[in-house]
């Protein structure tokens, strides 16, 4: 596939797709390419590389999506520009609230919800010009780190299409990956940004708690585990986004009130002397796939090239003590999301187990509980804080094993050991979460079969434009983006 062109010459449909999101901004508003021939060579690269992979769902009508890309053109001819998303198209995650376009959250209760209000993410950046045309997949209601569901089917993974996409931003990934997207949208609970970007071999980044405002919410309090936030190939795409999304909001009382343009410059800056702790599998706690080590820690030797030092070190801290943390609170958090679905007999039936499993393991659970866990995790949380007085990032494997087969819906053992529940294969990502601190996802290379893996790059608290300078320092160094494009591109 060709790689977007800097010539003056009108870029063809294969550079348009090709382009970063602020290349294809900058052709948009210096008028060298239209609206309308952005959203004609994304709709027809859709419908050549969307099958079999299923990432981009509920998809608008051609004619309504061009008539919208001329209007976008026409707005550009009378002097109006709506911002640096200006006829880009975009398609938010299906379980972000999308004013006239179903967002089922992938569950067949919600088949036919068409939401009359955006959710603030996508709000945000519609008002920047973007072009909606449709939605990503995701697993039902976002469980799970596997996207498939009854409503939609599965998405398969960018470089094997016998393989998971990862999840639960699955569906965005696979986009990206595929360049059905320039740059787009996804959340995060337990690894949602993470996960499907090492496995597809893009960038995803989970910001600081709260950077993001989540609304509407019902609760704006307690609740404080998952959060949305950027993806893209590139990072200053990611960044940029970032800076559309992020932004107080007192509908988000606990939203960080500082100025997202923070996230619009120059991402380039030296890291030598900067101290990198290795958390690797946590001291042997966590079972690793054979190669998801060696992988990564081959990986680590791009940081160093770039002037880091890399040391492996590990929390004062017992994981399984973490574990017992997060069940309890993801218990929690999805018996009050959920509840009231559980309580309706009909609608319980057409709940998957897994989340009939968290309303039932929530519901069992004692005020006492609840705090005993929010006491661990401020724990933990102090744990890293410690680390952080003598690294200034801290680096682990984004998964725990290679893209599985897409046929199983998840993981039932990793080098040996059972898997107890649905997610525990993916017990590498829930310190970031519980920590609430910066992490982005970056790629780590391909095993011997071809197989995308990612690494987590864990700033210090707010610090999330130092990680991402950080990742794209590496980015630069490695280009592992371009240099490795999925089997359907380099075709």
């Amino acid at each position: 596939m060709n790689q977007a062109s800097p010539s003056s010459a009108q870029p063809s449909h294969g550079e348009i797709v090709a382009a970063g999101a602020l290349e294809l901004s900058q052709w948009i508003r210096l008028r060298k390419i239209s609206c309308r021939e952005v959203m004609s060579a994304f709709l027809d690269h859709i419908e050549r590389v969307n099958t079999p992979a299923n990432a981009i769902v509920s998809l608008r009508e051609r004619a309504t999506l061009l008539a919208e890309a001329d209007e976008r053109d026409a707005q550009l001819a009378r002097g109006e520009y709506l911002g640096w998303l200006h006829g880009i198209p975009q398609a938010p995650k299906d379980l972000t609230a999308t004013a006239g376009i179903p967002s089922t959250q992938c569950s067949p209760i919600f088949r036919h919800e068409v939401p009359k209000a955006d959710a603030l993410v996508a709000a945000r950046m519609r008002a920047q010009g973007a072009i909606f045309i449709g939605k990503t997949n995701s697993p039902e209601f976002g469980l799970g780190s596997h996207t498939y569901n009854q409503v939609f089917g599965t998405t398969l993974n960018a470089y094997d299409p016998t393989r998971s996409a990862g999840g639960s931003s699955g569906g965005t990934a696979v986009a990206l990956a595929l360049r059905m997207l320039p740059v787009a949208d996804g959340s995060d609970m337990m690894g949602s940004l993470r996960n499907p970007a090492g496995w597809n071999n893009i960038f995803g980044f989970r910001p600081s708690q709260g950077r993001v405002p989540s609304v509407p919410a019902v609760d704006a309090f307690y609740n404080q585990l998952g959060c949305a936030g950027p993806m893209g190939r590139s990072v200053p795409d990611v960044a940029m986004l970032l800076a559309t999304q992020a932004g107080y909001d007192a509908r988000a009382p606990l939203s960080i009130a500082e100025d997202p343009a923070q996230f619009t410059g120059p991402l380039a800056r030296e890291f030598g002397g900067a101290k990198i702790g290795w958390l690797g599998n946590y001291g042997g706690y966590l079972p690793m796939e054979d190669g998801v080590l060696a992988l990564c820690e081959t990986a680590l030797k791009d940081f160093e090239a770039i002037g880091c030092k890399v040391e492996a070190t590990r929390p004062d801290y017992a994981m399984d003590k973490l574990w017992d943390c997060w069940l309890t609170l993801r218990h929690f958090s999805v018996a009050g999301t959920l509840g009231a679905l559980y309580r309706d007999p009909a609608k319980r039936a057409l709940l998957k187990p897994e989340a009939q499993w968290e309303v039932e393991g929530g519901l069992k659970l004692s005020g006492e509980d609840v705090w005993n866990a929010t006491v661990a995790r401020t724990q933990w949380y102090n744990a890293l804080l410690a680390l952080f007085e003598r690294y200034d990032y801290l680096v682990l494997p984004s998964a725990q094993i290679f893209p599985f087969d897409a046929k199983e819906h998840w993981p039932k053992s990793i080098a040996g050991r059972t898997m107890d529940t649905y997610h525990r294969w993916m017990e590498v990502v829930i310190g970031g979460t519980l920590a609430g601190l910066p992490v982005m996802c970056v790629p780590a290379g391909f095993n011997a079969q071809g197989l995308p893996m990612g690494l987590q790059v864990i700033g210090k608290p707010h610090a999330d434009l130092s990680v991402l300078q950080l990742a794209h320092a590496y980015d630069q160094a490695t280009q592992w983006v371009t240099r490795r494009l999925p089997e359907v591109l380099a075709a």
